[in-house]
């Protein structure tokens, strides 16, 4: 079972990285982009046609694609002075709940982005500017954030097992 789920948390951690990575290549265009921007109106020439257009829904997408990696490698925000107090074992229970949470709060907002992406898909949403379709981009920030559900779930599976075995990894800081 160890290595069944070292070699899915591997996986994701791939997968959530390439993703990661994908978003902040979109961030970094979008700095470009927002540099030439301005530099364009600071000579009194002309500007990127609909820039703040592309921001709206690329915005959106970058943000996402740090969430998977995020959560799988635990970078959430944490507080672990009460796991301090209860030692290793209660630690690793702290922590399964925080995961049980944490899952429990994803699930919500991936259906509540769910639904947005369906309201904007049936009422053909567009930029105000370039008319560009909100729709596609809004999909793909949705199955985004639908990666983090399994990736939460595997979390979860890892903290129960540390939590009823005692073996296993407690995150730094807890128990300690």
């Amino acid at each position: 079972m160890d290595d069944s789920l070292d070699r899915q948390r591997d996986r994701l951690d791939g997968l959530t990285r390439r993703v990661a990575a994908i978003g902040f290549t979109g961030l970094v265009a979008m700095a470009v982009l927002t540099m030439f921007d301005a530099s364009m109106r600071y000579l009194g020439l002309p500007r990127i046609p609909g820039f703040s257009d592309f921001g709206e829904v690329i915005y959106a997408v970058v943000i996402a694609s740090c969430f998977p990696a995020g959560l799988l490698q635990g970078h959430n925000v944490t507080i672990r002075f009460l796991g301090k107090g209860l030692g290793r074992r209660g630690a690793a229970w702290l922590e399964t709940f925080g995961a049980t949470l944490t899952l429990a709060f994803f699930s919500m907002l991936v259906w509540q982005f769910l639904l947005l992406t369906l309201d904007y898909q049936k009422n053909d949403r567009v930029t105000g500017t370039i008319e560009m379709s909100v729709a596609p981009w809004w999909w793909l920030t949705t199955a985004i954030m639908a990666m983090c559900i399994p990736v939460q779930v595997l979390v979860l599976i890892q903290r129960l097992r540390t939590a009823i075995t005692g073996r296993g990894d407690v995150p730094s800081g807890a128990g300690m």
